[in-house]
């Protein structure tokens, strides 16, 4: 009886592929990249206990970090005016100083008042009408992106809300304006406090895009057909950090 057997041979490696796997990045470096998007992003909890369990120095005191996501949450939640009642008192310079930050909140304010009204039984646009007079008009007039914006924002009272809006007016009702207008007041508020506005991690990624399209183009190197990013691993270092810090993540 004869038998036959199929060999398959592993595909050989690409030389930068190997090399790339060969450099072995410290610990203590993943660490502090860690901590750093735990405290840019706004995670107290989970930016203390990972200090002390990697034993680095904090970047910032927990309060500090409280107040950022305190304000953050209220964003998330559409709870506009609380959010602006917390900055006017902890930091009210950010919003006097700041003519674009305050016209983005008080435009996405505008936008809670909308729905709200649209989502009435009896429609009353009262409410939505008289913000839209009294505190986004006169400023509406002093920068033309911003007439635009309220333009558009009040036509959110004329069309009917639902599958046959135009994308450009249904992107104001989606949470993605609600995490814009909230990464706005975090970087803000993060600057008032001296600190970096972008976590370094998000820095390093777009270094290495830019790189490798550098690289790609200019110098003709021989790279791999597609080099991944590698954010799509495992991440239960994190998600345990933020996990067990009692701190669920913001999504919405």
């Amino acid at each position: 009886m004869m038998t036959s057997s199929t060999s398959t041979a592993t595909p050989s490696k690409h030389e930068f592929t190997r090399q790339v796997e060969e450099v072995k990045t410290p610990k203590s470096d993943i660490n502090a990249l860690i901590l750093d998007y735990l405290t840019v992003a706004g995670y107290p909890n989970a930016a203390a206990k990972f200090s002390s369990e990697a034993n680095l120095q904090p970047q910032q005191p927990t309060s500090a970090i409280q107040q950022r996501l305190r304000i953050q949450k209220f964003i998330h939640r559409g709870e506009i005016e609380n959010a602006l009642q917390e900055l006017n008192q902890v930091f009210p310079s950010i919003l006097d100083n700041d003519d674009s930050l305050l016209f983005a909140l008080l435009r996405l304010q505008l936008v809670e008042l909308i729905r709200n009204c649209n989502n009435s039984p009896d429609r009353d646009i009262t409410a939505a009408l008289k913000f839209a007079q009294t505190k986004l008009g006169p400023k509406a007039t002093t920068k033309p992106e911003f007439l635009e914006d309220l333009e558009k924002t009040m036509s959110l009272l004329v069309f009917p809300q639902d599958d046959s809006l135009d994308p450009s007016l249904s992107a104001l009702l989606q949470p993605s304006l609600r995490r814009d207008v909230a990464d706005q007041v975090n970087q803000a508020i993060l600057e008032y406090q001296q600190q970096r506005k972008e976590a370094a991690i998000r820095q390093l990624v777009q270094m290495r895009v830019w790189s490798e399209e550098v690289t790609r183009k200019d110098t003709k190197k021989d790279l791999p057909e597609t080099i991944e990013l590698g954010l799509d691993g495992d991440d239960s270092c994190s998600h345990d950090a933020i996990s067990n810090g009692h701190e669920p993540m913001i999504t919405t």
